[in-house]
């Protein structure tokens, strides 16, 4: 009986795989492929990333707020109507959400920093717009002139003198020596620290932005050194006494946090909607002017769309552009704010990047799955980096393959490379994973020049925000018109990819155990990934009616296959 059940069993799986193969997600993604494909020239795209790249953005400050505004009129030069002034029949609606701050925003004006005595300058904010930490207040505007004392320990810096000094280390952050400033009379702080994988020693002049603590009571500034900067000043250091000039000019003002949100209403389920999210604030240009100017073309895509005709969706699709992560937690929190309920969240963070010049690749961070816990054979961590996660982070869901599946597709139309990372964390998909909303990432990683003041516009590949937004678009239109033919091949395309993770995983762990890794340890990982499969079937339920029993069987039943599929070690 046994046997019987087994080899119907197997039946099952190769039938779903074979389906799979011969009725993919494709059949049904395709047509919006080939809607969206001709319309997504990335023109809009790019304009709005050397509009919002030429800014330092923090929420509230002029770049932040001239962003909104851009985004604002390109809306309504799409059709979307600002909610006050909105009709019922109003599909195209948006709202700029307007906040007190609980500090108040900061912008740099100009940096310099100079060595006494030579005609040399070290830093200049015009090369180097990341140089003066994130809310330094001001120096005089005569500068600051003072003697460089070297810090090359947390130890060292309790025995030194540093009244009326400026302190400078390489190997102590910032924060160690913040108290010699507020308690000991320091003048300010020079700081160098950046990551390998920035590659400092090749690019040279990259500084990778900084900040402090906003203290109205004790203003301080502080200077993030380059790796050019640096090596000059510990080689004149070397020579003997060293005084620097330092000029900083900074505005720190009240100010309101802006929030734009951009709605599609469903035909059909109004109430039931994706959300995409890209922050406005920092500095850079793939990050991420990227994730706004893509985004903002998505959005006017759409609106055209629809009102020529050749698109409906039937749940509602929502555009978010704000303060990162907290903009995404308020508009997950603030349910009276809404009408619809979330049911997919999509993070658009470094999406534009042109990886001949900024290396890494296009990357899917996928919702936790045992990759998280168990990173091995092609699965593999950015330079970000995760922890390792437990059983119990897991978030079984189908949309980590559905979009990698979609993404793919565009990669292979394209000539374009698609990867995934296991979940890490830090960015606007965040906030979803946190509410129990499926949520995921796309970006880039590594990039040379993340977060450094050489991240600019001709780090930029408007081909790039092409495929990611091509591949967006088709993803939330396939989801948002989701009916029985999607899920048919929903089922099919999980219970294949099932298939092929089990036999993946079977092989690595065949290998850890001929390398004496314990079986234990190995089936637990066998069977983690089985369960996360069979979970993730069951998360297609949420497309399906209750009463769709049909339907429901076939889950079971590809439930069943997978876990017959995993062997006893």
């Amino acid at each position: 009986m046994y046997l019987k059940t087994s080899f119907s069993l197997l039946l099952i799986v190769l039938s779903i795989s074979s389906f799979a193969q011969n009725a993919p997600l494709q059949k049904v993604t395709d047509p919006y492929f080939k809607l969206v494909r001709p319309e997504f020239k990335g023109d809009l795209a790019y304009e709005t990333v050397a509009f919002v790249e030429q800014y330092w953005r923090v929420a509230g400050n002029t770049g932040f707020n001239n962003t909104v505004n851009r985004i604002a009129e390109n809306l309504e030069a799409s059709g979307y109507v600002l909610e006050e002034k909105a009709k019922d029949s109003d599909r195209f609606t948006y709202r700029i959400e307007t906040r007190e701050m609980r500090q108040p925003t900061w912008e740099p004006v100009s940096a310099s920093l100079k060595i006494v005595d030579s005609n040399e300058t070290l830093l200049s904010s015009e090369t180097n717009r990341n140089m003066i930490y994130m809310y330094s207040s001001s120096t005089p505007v005569e500068g600051i002139t003072g003697e460089v004392i070297y810090v090359e320990s947390k130890e060292a810096l309790a025995t030194l003198e540093v009244e009326g000094k400026i302190l400078f280390s390489d190997q102590v952050s910032y924060r160690t020596m913040q108290s010699s400033l507020t308690e000991k009379g320091a003048l300010g702080v020079l700081t160098y620290d950046m990551p390998g994988y920035l590659q400092p020693e090749k690019n040279t002049t990259s500084i990778q932005f900084r900040g402090l603590r906003y203290d109205e009571k004790n203003p301080a500034w502080a200077i993030a050194l380059s790796f050019e900067a640096k090596e000059k000043l510990k080689s004149e250091l070397a020579k003997g006494i060293v005084e620097v000039l330092v000029k900083a000019e900074t505005k720190i003002y009240e100010s309101k946090e802006l929030t734009v949100v951009a709605n599609v209403k469903g035909s059909e389920f109004p109430l039931e909607s994706l959300v995409f999210s890209a922050h406005i604030q920092e500095p850079g240009a793939n990050d991420n002017a990227t994730g706004v100017g893509t985004q903002l073309e998505m959005a006017k895509i759409t609106a055209d769309l629809i009102q020529k005709g050749k698109l409906d969706l039937k749940r509602t699709l929502t555009f978010l552009w704000g303060d990162e992560i907290i903009s995404t937690r308020r508009y997950i929190e603030e349910k009276d704010k809404r009408d619809a309920e979330i049911n997919w969240g999509i993070s658009l963070d470094m999406v534009g990047e042109n990886t001949d010049v900024t290396g890494g690749t296009f990357l899917i961070e996928k919702m936790p799955d045992p990759s998280a816990i168990w990173t091995r054979g092609e699965d593999k961590h950015s330079e970000w980096g995760g922890r390792p996660l437990k059983v119990e982070d897991m978030k079984p869901h189908y949309l980590n393959d559905f979009i990698l599946t979609n993404f793919e597709a565009q990669g292979e139309y394209a000539d374009w490379v698609v990867k995934t990372n296991p979940f890490e964390g830090g960015s606007d998909h965040t906030p979803f994973l946190q509410a129990d909303i499926p949520g995921l990432l796309l970006w880039h990683f590594t990039d040379q020049f993340y977060h450094t003041d050489n991240d600019r516009l001709d780090k930029v590949s408007q081909k790039t925000m092409v495929n990611v937004g091509t591949a967006a678009l088709v993803s939330a239109y396939t989801l948002l018109n989701a009916d029985a033919k999607t899920v048919d091949h929903m089922i099919a395309m999980i219970a294949a990819k099932a298939q092929i993770r089990i036999m993946t995983e079977v092989q690595l762990s065949k290998k850890a155990i001929a390398e004496g890794g314990p079986k234990e340890d190995e089936q637990k990982i066998l069977d983690t990934w089985a369960d996360y499969y069979a979970k993730a079937l069951d998360s297609i339920k949420d497309l399906v009616p209750a009463d769709d029993e049909k339907t429901l069987r076939r889950i079971v039943l590809a439930k069943e296959g997978i876990k017959a599929h995993v062997p006893q070690l």
